[in-house]
């Protein structure tokens, strides 16, 4: 099986060969739960999300990954900040890719459909604000997770 590896300012990551702009979508629905899923590339916890292709928006990008990894259709609403550090590398077995962290957080509501898992995800479903941090997660997932918990208008710069 294919696996994902992050690594965070660790001299032995493997150097970054990629850089691909993606996305992240923190969806919530009407309760206010959050829609998480566990990757089935490193059997951590996540908000949905992947890589921008060629002629699509980052809005568009985000709503497609976020039906096929979830099953649940969303709308955008915000912006929850942009998350680059060189310092984050993630390693995709698969193909011996190296990707330097690029990836945009938006904010979504959902609209319709159910969480449903998909070859990306082995368990999708609405989690309450306050468990969600004590998931297992990548740091970047929990930092970009923690930033939207915190609620500033601001959006996130880094």
């Amino acid at each position: 099986m294919p696996r994902r590896i992050d690594y965070y300012d660790d001299p032995n990551a493997p150097k970054p060969n990629s850089l691909v702009p993606s996305v992240n979508v923190v969806v919530t629905n009407d309760a206010g739960d959050i829609l998480m899923i566990r990757r089935s590339d490193n059997d951590n916890w996540a908000v949905p999300g992947g890589a921008i292709d060629l002629g699509e928006s980052l809005s568009q990008a985000a709503v497609r990954e976020t039906l096929e990894e979830t099953g649940v259709l969303c709308e955008i609403t915000g912006l929850v900040g942009t998350y680059t550090d060189p310092r984050h590398v993630i390693l995709y077995t698969s193909n011996g890719e190296a990707r330097q962290e690029f990836s945009i957080v938006l904010t979504a509501r959902a609209v319709s459909g159910e969480p449903t898992p998909s070859s990306e995800s082995t368990e999708v479903r609405w989690v309450l604000r306050d468990q969600v941090e004590m998931l297992p997660m990548d740091r970047s997932m929990a930092l970009r997770i923690g930033h939207y918990l915190a609620g500033t208008a601001l959006p996130h710069i880094g």
